[in-house]
């Protein structure tokens, strides 16, 4: 059998070494491409059609779940395995629901991210296990989220939102698309019962999660 061929996606130079040398002493894998962002994953992904392509989520060249929804847009033939440091719902939900063949944590055993990676070159669905119970949680009860929380980057977006910037603007800020901004904000307004922003700052200040200067 011919080796699975990997493009790595992720836009810290040292993560991308560790990755390759790991794959170069690994037998059956020969990694073929790099890319520091979503948007290049993109075009490389087009251009190399790579069997597995392992993608990080957060960049500042784009992010991972928007690279993930580009490429099941257009078809390549490439499975997208997301290899990341986060497992909030923010993060894994929209992963997933982009077209994501699997989602592992960075802190996985190395057997078993290459475990990973030759079920997602067939085409299995591969989860660590605090995703996976993620999910299985949203999925019995999608209006009662795993973590009510709100994550950093939630309340990012809604200290931003507090001071009047529009979706435009904040994905300018944060370097993310207007897209992962409504995303964002779904899931702040499920998290705070709110329907709209004004609803979503009210509540905010109510909590605490906004100071009131």
């Amino acid at each position: 059998m011919s080796d699975i061929t990997l493009l790595i996606v992720d836009d810290h130079p040292v993560v991308r070494d560790g990755l390759r040398g790991m794959f170069a002493a690994a037998p059956g894998f020969t990694v073929i491409g790099e890319a520091s962002g979503g948007a290049e994953a993109v075009d490389l992904a087009l251009q190399l059609q790579p069997d597995v392509v392992l993608m990080d989520l957060r960049m500042p060249g784009g992010s991972g779940v928007e690279a993930i929804a580009e490429l099941a847009r257009r078809g390549p033939r490439s499975r997208v395995l997301v290899l990341t440091t986060y497992s909030t719902d923010t993060d894994t939900l929209p992963a997933i629901e982009a077209g994501a063949t699997g989602y592992l944590l960075k802190d996985a055993p190395l057997d078993e991210i290459l475990a990973a990676v030759r079920a997602a070159a067939e085409g299995h669905t591969v989860l660590s296990p605090a995703v996976a119970s993620r999910l299985v949680s949203a999925i019995r009860d999608p209006a009662a989220p795993a973590d009510e929380t709100l994550s950093a980057r939630e309340r990012e977006i809604l200290a931003l939102v507090a001071r009047g910037t529009s979706n435009r603007e904040i994905a300018a800020e944060l370097f993310i698309s207007e897209a992962t901004v409504k995303t964002h904000l779904t899931h702040i307004y499920r998290k705070l019962g709110a329907k709209d922003r004004a609803a979503a700052v009210a509540a905010g200040y109510d909590q605490g999660i906004l100071g009131r200067g």
